[in-house]
């Protein structure tokens, strides 16, 4: 099991129980032996190593699990956005996918099409068709997101127009720009900013000033960013003193 996770970077309870032909309970009960002994860590559904310092990028099922309620709060805002008729691109990320829920919930909306490189987000917008029409990029996986990148993925932007583009992020900084720790995942969310007309920005506070490898674009290629309230004080200032269109969006109390 260890050099399974090792060798992903995240691997399902459903994935062990199978592979090793036990039970989902005694899969979990090692994924506790090897989480206090070994170096992994728990996540929803499953388990990825444990690795800390500033580039560790966060799986898919541990991110759902960091500031989930300014995600949902941040997803209301920009799911306003959204008319019927429109077509729309949703990037990867928990933050992302709280906007595909908020989509789903939204039965005002019809005649929608959403292309997204994300399967779970894919997965949950199949919840509002036909009201929504969806289209998944196609691909090389990324386990660790689940997500869809190079060298097909980017064919799929060559050929379509979107109206308004959601794009997820690792950080958002006054001079960085918007950026992503992934190289393929940051050329690819180009990609979705030149294929639309209007592009947005969904991050959480913990992204506020922070600048990673992979430049994504500059604050002027946005349209606005919906920025969660946690974000430090100094750097939301920074944002805005460049003039970006920057929403500090509270979680909600309840």
């Amino acid at each position: 099991m260890l050099s399974l996770i090792g060798e992903r970077g995240f691997v399902r309870v459903g994935e062990l129980s199978e592979t090793f032909g036990v039970s989902d309970v005694t899969v979990r009960s090692d994924l506790d032996v090897l989480e206090g002994t070994q170096g992994i860590r728990r996540v929803h559904g499953g388990a990825m190593p444990r690795v800390t310092g500033p580039l560790h990028e966060l799986s898919f099922e541990e991110a759902l699990e960091s500031l989930a309620e300014e995600k949902r709060a941040i997803a209301r805002r920009a799911a306003a956005l959204v008319e019927p008729g429109m077509s729309v691109i949703v990037d990867v990320g928990s933050t992302c996918m709280a906007l595909a829920r908020e989509l789903v919930r939204r039965e005002d909306l019809y005649d929608v099409t959403v292309i997204t490189n994300g399967l779970t987000i894919a997965l949950e917008l199949e919840n509002a068709v036909p009201r929504l029409q969806v289209i998944v990029t196609g691909g090389t996986l990324r386990p660790l997101q689940h997500s869809l990148v190079a060298p097909l993925a980017t064919v799929m932007f060559e050929h379509v127009h979107a109206d308004l583009a959601f794009i997820g992020c690792n950080g958002v900084d006054a001079v960085g720009g918007v950026t992503n720790i992934n190289l393929p995942e940051a050329e690819l969310k180009r990609d979705m900013v030149r294929a639309s007309a209007r592009a947005v920005v969904l991050a959480d506070g913990s992204k506020a000033g922070a600048v990673h490898l992979g430049r994504i674009g500059t604050l002027s290629d946005f349209e606005s960013v919906y920025l969660g309230a946690s974000a430090d004080a100094a750097s939301l200032s920074a944002l805005r003193g460049t003039g970006a269109t920057v929403l500090a969006v509270e979680a909600d109390s309840a």
